[in-house]
Protein backbone atom coordinates (compact mmCIF):
# COMPACT_ATOMS: atom_id res chain seq x y z
CA UNK A 1 0.00 0.00 0.00
CA UNK A 2 1.62 3.24 -1.09
CA UNK A 3 1.51 6.65 0.60
CA UNK A 4 -1.32 7.97 -1.54
CA UNK A 5 -3.50 5.08 -0.48
CA UNK A 6 -2.70 5.65 3.27
CA UNK A 7 -3.30 9.40 3.13
CA UNK A 8 -7.14 9.21 3.20
CA UNK A 9 -6.97 6.68 6.03
CA UNK A 10 -4.66 8.91 8.06
CA UNK A 11 -6.85 11.90 7.36
CA UNK A 12 -9.94 10.09 8.59
CA UNK A 13 -8.06 9.02 11.70
CA UNK A 14 -7.05 12.58 12.49
CA UNK A 15 -10.60 13.77 11.99
CA UNK A 16 -11.87 11.11 14.36
CA UNK A 17 -9.24 12.04 16.94
CA UNK A 18 -10.09 15.72 16.64
CA UNK A 19 -13.76 14.94 17.14
CA UNK A 20 -12.93 12.81 20.17
CA UNK A 21 -10.77 15.61 21.61
CA UNK A 22 -13.57 18.13 21.10
CA UNK A 23 -16.06 15.79 22.77
CA UNK A 24 -13.61 15.18 25.61
CA UNK A 25 -13.00 18.88 26.16
CA UNK A 26 -16.68 19.68 25.89
CA UNK A 27 -17.59 17.08 28.49
CA UNK A 28 -14.72 17.91 30.85
CA UNK A 29 -14.84 21.72 30.84
CA UNK A 30 -17.84 23.39 32.49
CA UNK A 31 -18.66 27.07 32.91
CA UNK A 32 -20.93 27.54 35.90
CA UNK A 33 -23.12 30.72 35.85
CA UNK A 34 -23.15 33.25 38.69
CA UNK A 35 -25.31 32.36 41.73
CA UNK A 36 -25.61 28.77 40.52
CA UNK A 37 -24.19 25.55 41.96
CA UNK A 38 -23.60 22.24 40.14
CA UNK A 39 -23.65 19.15 42.33
CA UNK A 40 -21.26 16.58 40.81
CA UNK A 41 -21.69 12.82 41.29
CA UNK A 42 -19.08 10.19 40.56
CA UNK A 43 -20.45 6.71 39.97
CA UNK A 44 -23.76 7.89 41.46
CA UNK A 45 -22.19 9.25 44.67
CA UNK A 46 -21.71 12.85 45.66
CA UNK A 47 -18.25 14.06 44.69
CA UNK A 48 -18.08 17.88 44.79
CA UNK A 49 -19.93 21.12 44.24
CA UNK A 50 -19.00 23.39 41.36
CA UNK A 51 -19.35 27.11 41.95
CA UNK A 52 -19.47 30.01 39.48
CA UNK A 53 -16.61 30.10 36.95
CA UNK A 54 -14.44 27.60 35.09
CA UNK A 55 -14.59 23.99 36.33
CA UNK A 56 -13.43 20.58 35.09
CA UNK A 57 -14.99 17.10 35.06
CA UNK A 58 -13.63 13.66 34.41
CA UNK A 59 -15.51 12.51 31.30
CA UNK A 60 -17.64 9.36 31.50
CA UNK A 61 -16.94 9.17 35.26
CA UNK A 62 -18.32 12.42 36.71
CA UNK A 63 -21.70 13.84 35.88
CA UNK A 64 -23.86 16.79 36.93
CA UNK A 65 -26.39 15.35 39.32
CA UNK A 66 -28.28 18.54 40.32
CA UNK A 67 -28.32 22.19 39.36
CA UNK A 68 -29.37 24.53 42.19
CA UNK A 69 -29.85 28.29 41.94
CA UNK A 70 -28.52 30.34 44.87
CA UNK A 71 -30.76 33.32 44.14
CA UNK A 72 -33.64 34.36 46.37
CA UNK A 73 -36.86 32.77 45.16
CA UNK A 74 -40.49 33.67 45.79
CA UNK A 75 -43.27 31.09 45.94
CA UNK A 76 -46.98 31.46 46.54
CA UNK A 77 -48.34 29.65 49.54
CA UNK A 78 -51.78 28.29 48.51
CA UNK A 79 -54.86 29.54 50.33
CA UNK A 80 -55.89 27.43 53.29
CA UNK A 81 -58.26 27.48 56.22
CA UNK A 82 -57.12 28.36 59.73
CA UNK A 83 -59.03 28.71 63.00
CA UNK A 84 -58.25 31.46 65.49
CA UNK A 85 -58.23 31.08 69.26
CA UNK A 86 -61.75 32.50 69.44
CA UNK A 87 -62.97 29.83 66.95
CA UNK A 88 -63.24 31.99 63.82
CA UNK A 89 -62.43 30.27 60.52
CA UNK A 90 -60.18 32.26 58.18
CA UNK A 91 -58.89 31.75 54.64
CA UNK A 92 -55.25 32.82 54.50
CA UNK A 93 -52.66 32.89 51.72
CA UNK A 94 -49.15 34.30 51.54
CA UNK A 95 -45.83 34.61 49.74
CA UNK A 96 -42.67 32.77 50.79
CA UNK A 97 -39.16 34.05 50.03
CA UNK A 98 -36.47 31.38 50.34
CA UNK A 99 -32.82 30.92 49.40
CA UNK A 100 -30.63 27.82 49.07
CA UNK A 101 -27.63 28.19 51.38
CA UNK A 102 -26.33 24.60 51.16
CA UNK A 103 -26.82 22.97 47.71
CA UNK A 104 -25.78 19.51 48.94
CA UNK A 105 -28.44 19.42 51.68
CA UNK A 106 -31.00 20.88 49.29
CA UNK A 107 -30.30 17.95 46.91
CA UNK A 108 -29.88 15.03 49.30
CA UNK A 109 -31.60 16.25 52.49
CA UNK A 110 -35.08 16.45 51.01
CA UNK A 111 -36.75 15.23 47.84
CA UNK A 112 -38.40 18.56 46.85
CA UNK A 113 -37.38 21.44 49.11
CA UNK A 114 -39.85 23.89 47.56
CA UNK A 115 -42.85 21.65 48.22
CA UNK A 116 -41.55 20.77 51.68
CA UNK A 117 -40.98 24.39 52.73
CA UNK A 118 -44.39 25.42 51.35
CA UNK A 119 -46.14 22.70 53.34
CA UNK A 120 -44.15 23.67 56.43
CA UNK A 121 -45.19 27.32 55.94
CA UNK A 122 -48.87 26.33 55.82
CA UNK A 123 -48.53 24.22 58.97
CA UNK A 124 -46.68 26.95 60.86
CA UNK A 125 -49.18 29.56 59.75
CA UNK A 126 -52.13 27.52 61.02
CA UNK A 127 -50.33 26.94 64.31
CA UNK A 128 -49.52 30.63 64.84
CA UNK A 129 -53.02 31.83 63.93
CA UNK A 130 -54.51 29.28 66.31
CA UNK A 131 -52.75 31.12 69.16
CA UNK A 132 -54.23 34.50 68.30
CA UNK A 133 -57.68 36.05 68.40
CA UNK A 134 -59.32 37.43 65.27
CA UNK A 135 -58.58 41.09 65.98
CA UNK A 136 -54.91 40.35 66.64
CA UNK A 137 -54.46 38.64 63.26
CA UNK A 138 -55.17 41.97 61.55
CA UNK A 139 -53.25 44.13 64.01
CA UNK A 140 -50.12 42.00 64.40
CA UNK A 141 -49.31 40.79 60.90
CA UNK A 142 -45.66 41.71 61.30
CA UNK A 143 -45.20 39.64 64.46
CA UNK A 144 -47.18 36.80 62.85
CA UNK A 145 -44.88 36.80 59.80
CA UNK A 146 -41.80 36.83 62.04
CA UNK A 147 -43.08 33.89 64.10
CA UNK A 148 -43.80 31.85 60.96
CA UNK A 149 -40.31 32.53 59.53
CA UNK A 150 -38.68 31.50 62.80
CA UNK A 151 -40.66 28.25 62.94
CA UNK A 152 -39.88 27.36 59.29
CA UNK A 153 -36.13 28.08 59.59
CA UNK A 154 -35.86 25.90 62.66
CA UNK A 155 -37.43 22.94 60.84
CA UNK A 156 -35.80 23.56 57.43
CA UNK A 157 -32.23 23.70 58.73
CA UNK A 158 -31.37 20.11 57.59
CA UNK A 159 -32.63 20.92 54.09
CA UNK A 160 -30.01 23.62 53.40
CA UNK A 161 -32.73 26.23 52.83
CA UNK A 162 -33.18 29.58 54.56
CA UNK A 163 -36.52 31.38 54.67
CA UNK A 164 -35.87 35.10 54.36
CA UNK A 165 -39.42 36.46 54.62
CA UNK A 166 -43.01 35.34 54.80
CA UNK A 167 -45.74 37.80 53.92
CA UNK A 168 -49.46 37.21 54.45
CA UNK A 169 -51.28 38.54 51.39
CA UNK A 170 -54.91 38.16 52.38
CA UNK A 171 -56.92 37.21 55.44
CA UNK A 172 -60.50 36.46 54.46
CA UNK A 173 -62.95 35.91 57.34
CA UNK A 174 -66.54 34.71 56.79
CA UNK A 175 -69.18 37.16 55.53
CA UNK A 176 -71.01 37.15 58.85
CA UNK A 177 -67.82 38.08 60.68
CA UNK A 178 -67.15 40.88 58.20
CA UNK A 179 -70.65 42.26 58.76
CA UNK A 180 -70.15 42.13 62.52
CA UNK A 181 -66.79 43.87 62.18
CA UNK A 182 -68.34 46.60 60.05
CA UNK A 183 -71.07 47.17 62.63
CA UNK A 184 -68.44 47.24 65.36
CA UNK A 185 -66.33 49.77 63.47
CA UNK A 186 -69.40 51.91 62.80
CA UNK A 187 -70.35 51.83 66.48
CA UNK A 188 -66.79 52.68 67.43
CA UNK A 189 -66.75 55.64 65.05
CA UNK A 190 -70.07 56.89 66.41
CA UNK A 191 -68.75 56.47 69.94
CA UNK A 192 -65.63 58.50 69.11
CA UNK A 193 -67.82 61.16 67.46
CA UNK A 194 -70.02 61.46 70.57
CA UNK A 195 -66.96 61.59 72.82
CA UNK A 196 -65.33 64.27 70.67
CA UNK A 197 -68.56 66.28 70.60
CA UNK A 198 -68.94 66.07 74.38
CA UNK A 199 -65.29 66.98 74.84
CA UNK A 200 -65.82 69.97 72.57
CA UNK A 201 -68.88 71.09 74.53
CA UNK A 202 -67.02 70.57 77.80
CA UNK A 203 -64.05 72.57 76.61
CA UNK A 204 -66.36 75.31 75.34
CA UNK A 205 -68.08 75.57 78.73
CA UNK A 206 -64.71 75.60 80.47
CA UNK A 207 -63.52 78.38 78.18
CA UNK A 208 -66.70 80.40 78.79
CA UNK A 209 -66.43 79.91 82.57
CA UNK A 210 -62.76 80.81 82.46
CA UNK A 211 -63.64 83.94 80.50
CA UNK A 212 -66.29 84.94 83.06
CA UNK A 213 -63.83 84.28 85.87
CA UNK A 214 -61.14 86.38 84.27
CA UNK A 215 -63.70 89.13 83.56
CA UNK A 216 -64.77 89.16 87.23
CA UNK A 217 -61.16 89.18 88.36
CA UNK A 218 -60.36 92.07 86.05
CA UNK A 219 -63.50 93.95 87.18
CA UNK A 220 -62.59 93.40 90.84
CA UNK A 221 -59.05 94.57 90.20
CA UNK A 222 -60.38 97.60 88.35
CA UNK A 223 -62.79 98.41 91.21
CA UNK A 224 -60.00 97.94 93.72
CA UNK A 225 -57.75 100.26 91.77
CA UNK A 226 -60.60 102.77 91.48
CA UNK A 227 -61.28 102.68 95.23
CA UNK A 228 -57.57 103.05 95.98
CA UNK A 229 -57.32 106.02 93.65
CA UNK A 230 -60.53 107.52 95.10
CA UNK A 231 -59.26 107.06 98.67
CA UNK A 232 -55.93 108.60 97.73
CA UNK A 233 -57.80 111.52 96.12
CA UNK A 234 -60.01 112.01 99.17
CA UNK A 235 -56.98 111.83 101.47
CA UNK A 236 -55.16 114.39 99.38
CA UNK A 237 -58.30 116.56 99.35
CA UNK A 238 -58.62 116.33 103.15
CA UNK A 239 -54.96 117.20 103.53
CA UNK A 240 -55.36 120.12 101.17
CA UNK A 241 -58.47 121.39 103.06
CA UNK A 242 -56.75 120.97 106.41
CA UNK A 243 -53.68 122.75 105.07
CA UNK A 244 -55.87 125.56 103.77
CA UNK A 245 -57.76 125.82 107.07
CA UNK A 246 -54.49 125.85 108.98
CA UNK A 247 -53.13 128.62 106.78
CA UNK A 248 -56.44 130.52 107.08
CA UNK A 249 -56.42 130.27 110.90
CA UNK A 250 -52.82 131.37 110.92
CA UNK A 251 -53.70 134.45 108.86
CA UNK A 252 -56.78 135.13 111.03
CA UNK A 253 -54.70 134.78 114.18
CA UNK A 254 -52.09 137.26 112.94
CA UNK A 255 -54.80 139.69 111.86
CA UNK A 256 -56.78 139.32 115.14
CA UNK A 257 -53.80 140.51 117.16
CA UNK A 258 -54.07 143.93 115.54
CA UNK A 259 -56.61 146.69 116.33
CA UNK A 260 -58.05 146.64 112.84
CA UNK A 261 -58.38 142.85 113.04
CA UNK A 262 -60.33 143.00 116.28
CA UNK A 263 -62.73 145.53 114.77
CA UNK A 264 -63.23 143.26 111.79
CA UNK A 265 -63.90 140.33 114.07
CA UNK A 266 -66.42 142.39 116.06
CA UNK A 267 -68.22 143.30 112.87
CA UNK A 268 -68.22 139.71 111.61
CA UNK A 269 -69.53 138.38 114.92
CA UNK A 270 -72.30 140.98 114.98
CA UNK A 271 -73.36 140.01 111.44
CA UNK A 272 -73.35 136.31 112.31
CA UNK A 273 -75.36 136.96 115.49
CA UNK A 274 -77.99 138.85 113.56
CA UNK A 275 -78.19 136.09 110.93
CA UNK A 276 -78.51 133.43 113.65
CA UNK A 277 -81.44 135.30 115.26
CA UNK A 278 -83.10 135.59 111.86
CA UNK A 279 -82.75 131.84 111.33
CA UNK A 280 -84.21 131.09 114.76
CA UNK A 281 -87.09 133.46 114.15
CA UNK A 282 -87.94 131.67 110.90
CA UNK A 283 -88.16 128.32 112.66
CA UNK A 284 -90.47 129.46 115.50
CA UNK A 285 -92.73 132.36 116.27
CA UNK A 286 -91.65 132.37 119.94
CA UNK A 287 -87.93 132.81 120.80
CA UNK A 288 -86.70 132.98 124.42
CA UNK A 289 -83.21 134.36 124.94
CA UNK A 290 -81.45 135.62 128.08
CA UNK A 291 -81.43 139.39 128.51
CA UNK A 292 -77.64 139.45 128.52
CA UNK A 293 -77.45 137.81 125.10
CA UNK A 294 -80.52 139.29 123.51
CA UNK A 295 -78.62 142.05 121.78
CA UNK A 296 -75.89 141.86 119.18
CA UNK A 297 -73.75 144.13 121.32
CA UNK A 298 -73.80 141.62 124.15
CA UNK A 299 -72.72 138.83 121.82
CA UNK A 300 -69.92 140.93 120.42
CA UNK A 301 -68.79 141.98 123.87
CA UNK A 302 -68.62 138.36 125.02
CA UNK A 303 -66.66 137.32 121.92
CA UNK A 304 -64.23 140.17 122.36
CA UNK A 305 -63.60 139.23 125.99
CA UNK A 306 -62.69 135.71 124.83
CA UNK A 307 -60.31 137.08 122.20
CA UNK A 308 -58.68 139.41 124.69
CA UNK A 309 -58.16 136.52 127.11
CA UNK A 310 -56.51 134.46 124.32
CA UNK A 311 -54.24 137.36 123.39
CA UNK A 312 -53.27 137.86 127.04
CA UNK A 313 -52.38 134.18 127.29
CA UNK A 314 -50.09 134.43 124.28
CA UNK A 315 -48.23 137.37 125.90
Amino acid sequence: MDVFELLPLLLNTWVILAVLVVIFLRSSVKFVPQNTAYVIERFGKYNKTMEAGLNFLVPFIDRIGYVRTLKEQAFDVPSQSAITRDNISLIVDGVLYIKVVDPVKACYGVDDYIFSVTQLAQTSMRSEIGRMELDKTFEERESLNTAIVSAINEAALPWGVQVLRYEIKDIDPPRSVLDAMERQMKAEREKRAVILESEGARQSEINVAEGHKQARVLAAEAEKSEQILQAEGEAQAILAVAQAQAEALEVVGRTASTEEGQKAIQLDLAVKAIEAKKAIAKESSVVLLPDSQSSAAGVVAEAMSIINTLNAGKK
